[in-house]
């Protein structure tokens, strides 16, 4: 299993571009799985729900089964918000996880950079970025850029970069 992440600012285009360049990984014969980063609070079930009257009542972990999926639901009850490491650990073996979010992580990443939004460049300060994806051309950028359209050239490199996971748990910690 390898690892590589997508940082960059909100509204840059993490989300779009991921729903573009995960088709072209699978096209390619690969099992790819996301792990996504929020900042908020987020539900997944609904009241009304099963589920959500299990966890409500105070489960710790719900999982729900079907012939199509399943899915799990941990809550946290106070506990520390689990590490990016922790949460690779609990993945089911895929060949490649794409990060979105932890853009402060220390495993390798991809920035995805949109000029209209008005942020500096997160690379200068952050040695984990391989390779940039912008709508601007970037003369001063340190690592390869590519055009944000460019889904091909996204996906050599998202592979190209991707690193095993036990070299991504040594860098980001267990936790």
């Amino acid at each position: 299993m390898r690892v590589i992440g997508l940082a960059g600012w909100s509204g840059s285009g993490k989300t779009t571009l991921l729903t573009k360049v995960i088709p072209r990984i699978v096209a390619r014969g690969f099992k790819a799985s996301t792990l996504k980063h929020a900042h908020h609070a987020f539900d997944v079930d609904q009241p009304g729900k099963d589920s959500h009257s299990h966890r409500m009542a105070g489960a710790t972990e719900v999982l729900v089964g079907a012939a199509s999926r399943w899915a799990l639901v941990h809550e946290l009850r106070g506990e520390a918000e689990p590490s990016l490491g922790a949460l690779l650990r609990r993945l089911s073996p895929v060949d490649l996880v794409l990060v979105e979010g932890y853009k402060r992580g220390r495993h390798p990443k991809l920035e995805v950079h949109r000029a209209a939004i008005g942020k500096p460049l997160l690379h200068p300060e952050d040695s984990a970025i391989v390779a940039i994806a912008s709508d601007a051309p970037l003369p001063a950028a340190r690592v390869p850029v590519v055009d944000l359209d460019d889904v091909d050239g996204i996906v050599d490199i998202l592979l190209r970069h991707a690193e095993p996971l036990e070299a991504v748990l040594a860098q980001v910690g267990r936790g």
